[in-house]
């Protein structure tokens, strides 16, 4: 499900029936491509030892039974359901990544403290001092879980612009099911 691959290796004598089956890790395993559809061997690499086994050129038997699912572009290998559904495991992974970090600011979305032009001939600029003061004022009052939900309080002509979606305008939890929904139809499991 993971690979697309499934490598079984028959041990036991040459001309009888296995004594055991080996399943191989299909990421270490390699088809030596042949003529007319039948691959010419398969290569188990393990470090700097490589294990050739042979495919029988007339009977098309080996010691390695390779089952694959269907791949549109791939003669030898097969598409796993995981590459087939990536684009949305990677956009719920990244749904949950998004709401983890939404979670350890104080569940509040992204915004800018601007500075407003004023009456008095005021540039809309802070001094270094000033920013750098309302800078760690921030990080050391509002920032992370502990101090979710306090206030911020503006002074000096300072407002707040909030620059995000928040999770109701992301429409998070439905873009996270849908995303759930495309990964479970793609491993054949009824959403």
């Amino acid at each position: 499900m993971i690979g697309g691959n499934a490598f079984i290796q028959a041990v036991g004598p040459k001309n009888a029936s296995p004594a055991e089956l080996h399943l191989l890790r299909p990421d270490r395993m390699a088809v030596i491509a042949g003529k007319g559809g039948v691959p010419e061997g398969y290569r188990y690499k393990t470090g700097d030892q490589c294990i050739d086994f042979p495919v029988d050129r007339i009977s098309g038997m080996s010691r390695i039974l390779h089952l694959k699912y269907f791949h549109p572009l791939n003669d030898w290998y097969g598409l796993s359901p995981v590459e087939a559904a990536a684009y949305s495991i990677d956009q719920h992974n990244q749904s949950g990544a998004w709401n983890q970090s939404l979670m350890q600011n104080g569940a509040r979305p992204s915004g800018a403290l601007v500075v407003r032009v004023d009456s008095n001939g005021g540039n809309g600029t802070l001094s270094e001092d000033q920013y750098n003061r309302v800078k760690q004022q921030i990080n050391d009052q509002f920032s992370g879980p502990v101090n979710a939900g306090r206030q911020l309080l503006l002074e000096g002509g300072l407002d707040w612009k909030e620059m995000s979606l928040t999770p109701k305008d992301m429409d998070f939890v439905e873009a996270k099911n849908s995303s759930a929904r495309d990964i479970a139809l793609a491993f054949g499991v009824p959403p």
